[in-house]
């Protein structure tokens, strides 16, 4: 308790002045007379071209065209025949199908027109459905039932 300055004052509730900024000359050269800390800072992208970028730019854009991944594969053509030619033996809508599997139609409709990407869970729901080979080497091949022994 002995360190304790008695004579110092504690403002309370005063706010330290705010860097100013200004865009004139009369007002940096008053503030230059007055003594005050001037800094000035300029911009970096100011009075450029901003319709026509500048090399950077273009060889940020290169590097990017060529990273560019590929699009993930689609459904082949072949499985969404296979998926096609199976349901119409079955005598099954597209609608009918999607709820017997708990997918929308319109997955139906993607992997019928090749859109799909492909869901091995997916495919394994229509194999079981519609009896088919979706997977692997013979696509469209009836599924033979459980091996007995």
């Amino acid at each position: 308790m002995s360190n304790l300055d008695w004579d110092s004052k504690t403002v309370i509730g005063f706010k330290a002045k705010a860097p100013k900024v200004t865009r004139n000359a009369s007002d940096l050269n008053a503030a230059r007379r007055t003594g005050a800390v001037v800094a000035t800072d300029k911009k970096v992208t100011a009075g450029g071209n901003k319709a026509r970028p500048g090399p950077d730019h273009q060889r940020i854009a290169k590097l990017d065209r060529e990273n560019e991944v590929a699009p993930p594969p689609k459904v082949n053509a072949s499985v969404g025949k296979a998926i096609q030619t199976a349901r119409m033996e079955k005598q099954l809508t597209q609608k009918d199908l999607a709820q017997k599997t708990n997918e929308k139609p319109s997955v139906i409709q993607d992997y019928e027109s090749g859109k799909a990407i492909p869901n091995a869970q997916v495919l394994s729901k229509f194999e079981r459905i519609l009896g088919v080979k979706l997977r692997g080497a013979d696509i469209g091949k009836k599924l033979e039932g459980p091996k007995k022994s």
